[in-house]
Formats: C-alpha cells, structure tokens, sequence
C-alpha cells in the first residue's frame, strides 16, 4: 500500500504542475493515464462502477467525482479539485489535493483550501490505537467550522486495503470518543470535503459530479493513512 501511495503521490505532484489557465481537466487525465502507466501501476478509479477517467477533476463549487473533459477549461481564478487512486499488487492507494489555477485567487477562496488542508492534518493527527472514529471526525469538524466553513455529510472517507472502499466508513465530523476504536494495521483514507457555503450537496444529471447546493465553493483533500502501533503513518505522502 505504500507503493500505490507512493504511485498517487507522483501522479498528484504531476498533475498539480499542469495545473494552469487554459489547461482542460482532459489534459489533467490524460498525463495522470500515462503516468500511472509508466509506474507500472493500475488506475483504481477507471471502470470503477462505470466511472470513466483515472481521475476525479472537481472545479469550484463541484465537490467530487467531477468527470474530466476537453470543454472544462480551466480560468484564472478557478480552484480544481484532484483525485486519483492506484493499485500495485492489488492493493489500493487514494489521495487529493486542490489546487488553485493561476496566481490571483479570491482571498477567501485561498482561506477555504488552507483550512481544509489544515483540518486534514488534524483529522491525521487524532490517529492512535484506541483513538476513535468520532475523534477523527470532531478533529476535522473543529477545524472547519471555528474557521465558518462547512463539512459534507454526504460523502465521507472509507477504510482501503485489496478494495478501494472498505468499512469503515470515517466521517469527517462527529463526537469525541464516539464510534469504532483504531487499532494498529487498520488503513484509512480520511478526506475533508469543505463547502464555503452550507454543506448541502446535489449530483448532476451525469450520475456522478456532486456539486454545492448553493453554489458555494468547495475544496478537497485526502491522504491515506496506516494506524500503527506509535500513530499516524501517511502512505500518500
């Protein structure tokens, strides 16, 4: 698993540098196709339920499984949500990040991915053995909300191993102490969504993008992350 993660880490690391005005979310897909290829990797998310592309490209107020497409043409201004997940040996890693498209983003939009980002890094740092799933969700959720953001309830991070979705399931709010307990060998992905707005979201008529309720903009990050006897052990980074 950490080879999948290692995998994922050099496709988003990638990608976040083809990130630029007038770049499509189809060019995004296509050097993340060719370099998962080239690591002698499989792409996780490709024919998963149908899903389409190797990644989820999500822009502005569209939260996730935004399909990637030569007519999304990225703006000056616009923030682009990354998410992509590999399989090495059957066995899966998954990871976001956005990224804002050019140099002059909003000053509120540019607080809203430093706070998800930041709640991410809280939500990892709750991780222990006998740590709880509650204290996962509380650690992420006090981090959005003290900054006036909101967290999705519709969609939630998920245990992965030889599946990509595996139980449990890891909400990114909850109560302290409340929920199953960690314990080491587990592996979890943990995935903020943040909305600007209120956290309501809606799927579009393609089945998959889900988007901002009220337009508001939304922002993603994820790592993969082992329990382990002293901890947290990112396998993403």
């Amino acid at each position: 698993m950490r080879r999948a993660g290692r995998v994922v880490r050099e496709v988003l690391e990638l990608v976040r540098s083809r990130v630029k005005p007038g770049a499509t979310t189809l060019d995004l897909e296509n050097a993340a196709e060719q370099r998962i290829a080239d690591l002698g990797a499989k792409p996780a998310f490709k024919g998963y339920h149908g899903f389409p592309c190797v990644l989820c490209t999500s822009v502005n107020s569209e939260v996730v499984h935004g399909i990637p497409s030569s007519r999304r043409v990225l703006r000056e201004g616009d923030i682009v949500s990354i998410d992509c997940g590999a399989i090495v040996e059957g066995y899966y890693g998954d990871a976001a990040i956005t990224v804002a498209v050019g140099a002059n983003i909003d000053p509120d939009t540019a607080r809203l991915l430093r706070v998800t980002e930041e709640s991410l890094k809280s939500g990892i740092a709750a991780v222990k053995p006998g740590a709880t799933l509650g204290d996962i969700g509380a650690a992420v959720q006090s981090v959005v909300e003290a900054e006036g953001f909101s967290v999705v309830r519709d969609f939630v991070g998920h245990g992965i191993g030889s599946h990509m979705h595996e139980d449990p399931q890891v909400p990114n709010f909850g109560e302290a102490g409340r929920g199953m307990k960690l314990r080491p060998g587990m592996v979890i992905a943990i995935e903020p969504m943040v909305n600007a707005g209120k956290p309501e979201v809606r799927v579009l008529k393609d089945g998959w993008t889900a988007v901002t309720d009220d337009g508001s903009m939304s922002a993603h990050f994820e790592h993969t992350v082992a329990v382990t006897d002293t901890g947290a052990k990112i396998l993403t980074e």
